[in-house]
């Protein structure tokens, strides 16, 4: 398989993308990169500190040719490259690369693993980092490439636009997919894990470096009820520090590169020309040092539809002393960033600050090692041999495992027995419809590196029924029960394959409501009803956001619900995995990294942005499955909790206690602790908070003692315009899931904070 994406690859950018910029490119660069005395320019000198070689280039630099490179953040063929500086020996440079879920849109194939959701519900950070470095290998690998073969297009840089720390606040945003769930502390907990694995480990280079996103109050809408380019997000300081805030801080602190404006105004101002935002809160308080880009297309919004300034000239001046150092621009020619000059000209910008706001720019490609020999850099060894690689494959599949939650077990018929079924059906649109496994953001992929449920449970029952019902998929408006009937009469098993894909979610397109698509439910209804009532059904759900599921869940026809997210190419071989516990090592852990609401009414307006009612920690009444829930199919066991019963508020809290696996089955368990006052707080604070979470891998009849430090960020809480931390008795727990939550296992204490 791996040959034969390569050989996609070579074919690809030799027959289709290097023919059109070969010719563009490599004549003009040739003769300047070759020929040019490189030692001449102490930005070449590596003897010299990094903020040295930077001061040094950008004093090298006209203004014009500062304006181009904060103008060409890369969208699109008018967009970027970042062009080249000849004189200066420098090559073009490629800002655009996405790396959400494996090298996204770049030429060529690229391992793809599963959304960020899914990553999110296997509570571990050492997943997210393994998996965020495979990417960076690959991601440094092609762009490796690319730049020998001259060439800059689009998704071939070494700079990735990920990963989003935004909080998931409404289930219907079409954007779930991208994110790590609704916990600021595990949000950015993962995505500083992930901008670890992908920025590598070398002290002096950068493997490809990251970006966290967007940069911020942003979580929906997209389009409904209204356009996200026009959207005004109103928000209390209480909540803008207590939820929109604390993962970027942990993203930034991870030492990330870069950080992506939203579209959004937030009270009433641009989040790009927001200068409270990007340097009061950002720079000042949070210490960021890297550079700022807008998402694309961003800026012009800023003009034609938040209609909050009327010029480029001075939209620019706006952009640049909040804080925004690099324009990505929707494919435009004569972007808002090519006025910098002009706005220096007419007095509403400072030259010397514009030639500041370039230099972290240069510090990045710098640190990428662009300007030095490339023997130093052990990146820059790396090649397309990266792509696809046997072992990349094998933990697309692994992380897809580890992302699957079971939601329902009756009467313990997983994992089954596949010499127990005769007749074995499989139906649904998301059966065998291996494009909408894939986030919105995804690699390109050939269909032979991905296998559907369907392919994988035909390895295992030969003889396995299949039909179509939907014949338009996954918003499965076009329904048809005849098949149901004919695939599903007479099985012993059924898995019925339900849910959303980026068809139906996705950036740019929001949810209604959160029910199952067009006529799926009747399909589930369809199968209850004409099967045997000794029947197994497993029911199979691919989405981003929750969905309504309630009847299932209550219904004892339905055996066993597993929520698979967007798996990416894993999805088949691990869905068979999980389902019969391939090699007595695959009983699922992953855990919900947000909150299933049980009824409509429990989701606020998607506009409104108080936290009041949204997601585990603000929500007072009871879902349908609560953050952290999920089954095993082993039973883990709880004890000897030590914890002190007075501790400083102002530190993090150690805890520790014994996990016992009950069972002869191995197994993962994901730990989480939570904290909450003892007494309601008479101003706004969260109900409960996670605290610390670690997944642990436990052998049958083996015990662990894991030590957790709740962090205090858990018990913080703004007020009067400062942050103080909670005072008073304070319970802890800690165990499978939330305490008090249906099927949790949790031990629980309480702790006297104080000075």
């Amino acid at each position: 398989m791996l040959k034969i994406g390569l050989a996609m690859l070579a074919v690809f950018l030799s027959t289709v993308l290097l023919p059109l910029v070969i010719s563009l490119t490599m004549s003009s660069l040739s003769s300047a990169v070759v020929e040019m005395e490189e030692n001449d320019f102490p930005f070449r000198n590596i003897s010299l500190p990094w903020e040295e070689r930077v001061e040094d280039l950008v004093a090298r630099l006209t203004l014009e040719e500062i304006q181009l490179q904060m103008a060409r953040g890369g969208a699109g063929d008018k967009g970027g490259p970042a062009p080249a500086i000849q004189r200066l020996g420098i090559a073009p440079y490629q800002w655009d690369s996405e790396c959400l879920t494996g090298d996204v849109q770049a030429p060529g194939v690229a391992t793809g693993f599963p959304a960020p959701i899914g990553m999110a519900a296997s509570f571990s950070k050492e997943l997210v980092q393994e998996v965020a470095a495979a990417t960076g290998r690959e991601v440094r690998g092609k762009h490796n490439y690319f730049v020998k073969a001259g060439v800059y297009k689009t998704h071939t840089g070494a700079s990735c636009f990920s990963p989003v720390v935004n909080i998931l606040r409404d289930p219907r945003w079409g954007r779930v997919q991208e994110t790590y769930g609704e916990d600021p502390l595990m949000s950015g907990e993962l995505g500083a894990s992930f901008v670890t694995g992908l920025q590598g480990t070398n002290e002096r280079y950068v493997q490809a470096s990251g970006t966290c996103k967007h940069f911020d109050v942003h979580g929906g809408p997209e389009n409904i009820p209204e356009s996200r380019l026009s959207f005004n997000a109103n928000v209390t300081d209480e909540d803008w520090r207590m939820t929109f805030l604390p993962a970027f801080k942990r993203c930034i602190d991870s030492g990330v590169y870069s950080v992506m404006c939203s579209y959004n105004r937030i009270n009433g101002v641009p989040a790009c020309a927001n200068k409270k935002l990007l340097t009061t809160i950002l720079r000042k308080e949070l210490g960021f040092k890297g550079y700022v880009v807008s998402d694309e297309a961003a800026i012009e919004n800023i003009i034609t539809y938040h209609k909050y300034l009327k010029t480029k000239v001075e939209t620019v001046a706006a952009c640049v002393d909040a804080g925004c150092n690099l324009e990505l621009s929707g494919n435009l020619e004569d972007a808002v960033f090519m006025h910098i000059v002009e706005a220096v000209q007419k007095g509403k910008l400072n030259e010397s600050a514009v030639r500041d706001m370039v230099k972290p720019l240069f510090y990045t490609r710098m640190r990428l090692g662009e300007f030095d020999p490339p023997d130093l850099n052990p990146y820059a060894n790396l090649g397309e041999e990266q792509v696809e690689s046997p072992q990349h494959q094998t933990l697309a599949v692994k992380a897809a495992m580890k992302s699957y939650v079971l939601l329902k077990n009756l009467k313990q018929t997983l994992p089954l027995n596949d010499r127990q079924y005769k007749n074995v059906s499989v139906i649904g649109p998301m059966s065998d419809n291996w494009r909408q496994y894939f986030s919105s953001y995804a690699a390109f992929q050939p269909r032979l590196y991905t296998k559907t449920p369907l392919d994988a449970l035909k390895e295992v029952f030969p003889k396995l029924r299949y039909g179509v019902a939907c014949k338009d998929k996954t918003p499965c408006k076009n329904y048809t029960a005849e098949p149901v009937l004919k695939t599903v009469h007479g099985a012993d098993l059924v898995f019925v394959a339900l849910g959303t894909g980026k068809a139906v979610e996705s950036e740019g397109n929001d949810r209604p409501d959160v029910n199952l698509p067009g006529y799926q439910k009747q399909l589930l209804l369809d199968v209850i009803e004409h099967t045997d009532p000794t029947t197994k059904i497993i029911l199979l759900l691919f989405s981003a956001g929750p969905l309504n599921i309630t009847f299932a869940d209550d219904s004892e026809r339905v055996s066993a619900i597993l929520e698979c997210f967007l798996p990416g190419q894993g999805t088949g071989e691990a869905v068979v995995n999980i389902l019969f516990n391939r090699d007595h090592n695959s009983s699922p852990a992953g855990r919900l990294p947000m909150t299933w609401p049980k009824f409509a009414w429990q989701i606020p307006p998607m506009v409104n942005y108080s936290m009041s009612g949204r997601t585990y920690r603000y929500m007072d009444s009871e879902p349908l499955y609560p953050f952290g829930y999920g089954l095993s199919y082993t039973l883990f066991r709880y004890g000897l909790f030590v914890v002190p019963s007075v501790s400083n508020a102002t530190q993090d809290l150690r805890v520790e206690f014994v996990v016992n696996n009950g069972m002869d089955q191995d197994a993962d368990e994901v730990v989480q602790c939570y904290i909450e006052p003892k007494e309601r707080l008479p101003y706004p604070a969260p109900l409960r908070s996670l605290g610390a979470f670690t997944r642990l891998h436990l052998k049958g009849g083996d015990s662990a003692v894991p030590v957790l430090f709740l962090s205090k960020q858990a018990w913080a809480v703004w007020k009067n315009g400062r942050w103080t931390y909670t005072k008073g008795v304070m319970i802890v727990s800690c165990g499978g899931g939330q305490p008090h939550a249906r099927g949790s296992v949790f031990l629980t204490a309480e702790v006297l904070f104080t000075d």
